[in-house]
């Protein structure tokens, strides 16, 4: 729920999906994450007084933090045992069909945005895509890695190596687009780094089945679960804001000057 600029990255999250195509939004949540259904709830008392003041351009906005036509899915997910528990959770929901799992703490800036890149190279080879970039090299342990061959079908994807240890430096981000077999794999899958159930494992366990490809999407990826991350997605969403961009470049130019 942390704001940028005018948005918190929960509903930049939700913009992305929808440009992909999505109709049906799953929040994994846990049991105090109550504000994210909030944000996402209809308000008809606030609608009703925006439409008595005239506010019509707030109103839209109101209106369209969920479209018409888009559902929202609340699941909680009992314990913190990890992301593929997180995903594992949300398989009732999902059923029988190719889902996206997107981490709001990644945000991508990008055109056309990632899922949609993702979805169109899905349309493409089918199986599953996982976006990927390229990090230091000191960096792997932070972050699941892959190997890939010519046609970039993954290999091999290994949880948080150690530098020494890692195939690649190409390093898995928050955005997949996954065929339903890995639930079966998530099923399965015990415990790995961290004591957690890693969605990394249970991918490594899909592989030899389905294909799953490395997808280096276009845009910029900012951390916004590190403050520096998060200061640089401000900066960079404040800059390219419509109504605030030019003003705020002009402070920051005078901030320098000091």
């Amino acid at each position: 729920m942390l704001p940028i600029v005018d948005k918190p990255l929960i509903q930049y999250a939700v913009e992305e999906a929808i440009d992909a195509g999505v109709t049906k939004l799953i929040f994994v949540t846990g049991s105090s994450k109550r504000a994210i259904e909030d944000h996402f709830d209809a308000d008809p008392e606030l609608e009703r007084a925006l439409t008595k003041s005239g506010k019509d351009e707030l109103l839209e906005s109101v209106r369209g933090i969920v479209p018409s036509g888009v559902s929202c899915i609340y699941i909680r997910q009992g314990e913190p045992l990890g992301l593929g528990h997180a995903v594992l959770c949300a398989r009732p929901a999902v059923g029988d069909e190719p889902f996206f799992v997107h981490l709001a703490d990644d945000l991508i800036a990008g055109s056309p945005p990632c899922l949609t890149q993702m979805a169109a190279e899905h349309a493409r080879h089918g199986g599953s895509a996982i976006a990927v970039e390229t990090v230091p090299l000191e960096h792997t342990s932070s972050y699941g890695i892959v190997a890939v061959d010519s046609s970039q079908r993954i290999t091999q994807i290994v949880e948080k190596p150690a530098p020494d240890k890692a195939p690649s430096t190409s390093a898995v981000v928050g955005r997949y687009l996954l065929a339903p077999e890995v639930f079966d794999k998530l099923e399965t899958t015990g415990r790995g780094a961290g004591g957690e159930i890693q969605l990394t494992d249970a991918i490594a366990d899909l592989l030899d089945e389905s294909p799953v490809y490395a997808y280096s999407f276009m845009g910029q990826r900012f951390d916004c679960g590190s403050k520096l991350g998060y200061l640089e997605a401000t900066v960079a969403f404040g800059l390219a804001h419509p109504e605030l961009g030019a003003a705020f470049r002009a402070h920051l130019k005078e901030m320098l000057k000091e």
